[in-house]
């Protein structure tokens, strides 16, 4: 099974004037269609891959599932996919949304001691991330939320990540400065 590259759930202007509508183009159609494309090309020589999920494909980075002639192209394009396939639904303007749902503020309540703390330690995560990565906020194995910074393409669903979380936001860090 080839990965396709999703559509937006909003059209490439939905974001104005916080991303223009060229930003949003060039990531999805250029980047993003990149990690879809180079990531395929990797399988395709394994098939015994095609039956997983980009969730699984991420999962088994840093593990013997993944061979070691297609690890890095593995790593690098099917993390590239996934976040960006995930950033794309939690993006959206900021008067489309009310904030987090009461058990996800109580959440980041009881984690962060408030919702401008915990926005406080997310930034710091994206801000401290030297060159390309991502931020995030995740559901760590206890249950409780963490936030942790990912270099290049990796995320925390990876073997790889210092920090494994499920990730309930994403940042994408680096490149849009310089759009």
């Amino acid at each position: 099974m080839a990965f396709q590259l999703p559509a937006l759930p909003y059209s490439y202007d939905a974001l104005e004037p916080h991303v223009d509508a060229q930003t949003m183009t060039i990531h999805h159609t250029k980047h993003h269609q990149t990690y879809v494309t180079n990531l395929n090309n990797a399988l395709e020589k394994f098939p015994e891959l095609a039956g997983l999920g980009i969730v699984d494909i991420n999962k088994a980075v840093g593990t013997d599932k993944i061979p070691k002639d297609i690890a890095t192209v593995v790593r690098n394009n099917g993390g590239g996919h996934w976040n960006h396939s995930f950033f794309w639904k939690v993006m959206g303007r900021p008067t489309d949304n009310n904030g987090p749902s009461a058990d996800v503020k109580a959440a980041i309540d009881t984690a962060f001691g408030s919702v401008d703390e915990m926005k406080t330690k997310f930034n710091a995560a994206a801000a401290g991330r030297f060159g390309s990565g991502w931020a995030w906020l995740g559901v760590k194995a206890d249950g409780s939320l963490g936030i942790t910074s990912t270099p290049n393409q990796d995320n925390p669903l990876q073997q790889v990540a210092d920090d494994k979380l499920i990730p309930i936001l994403g940042l994408d860090v680096w490149e849009h400065a310089y759009y």
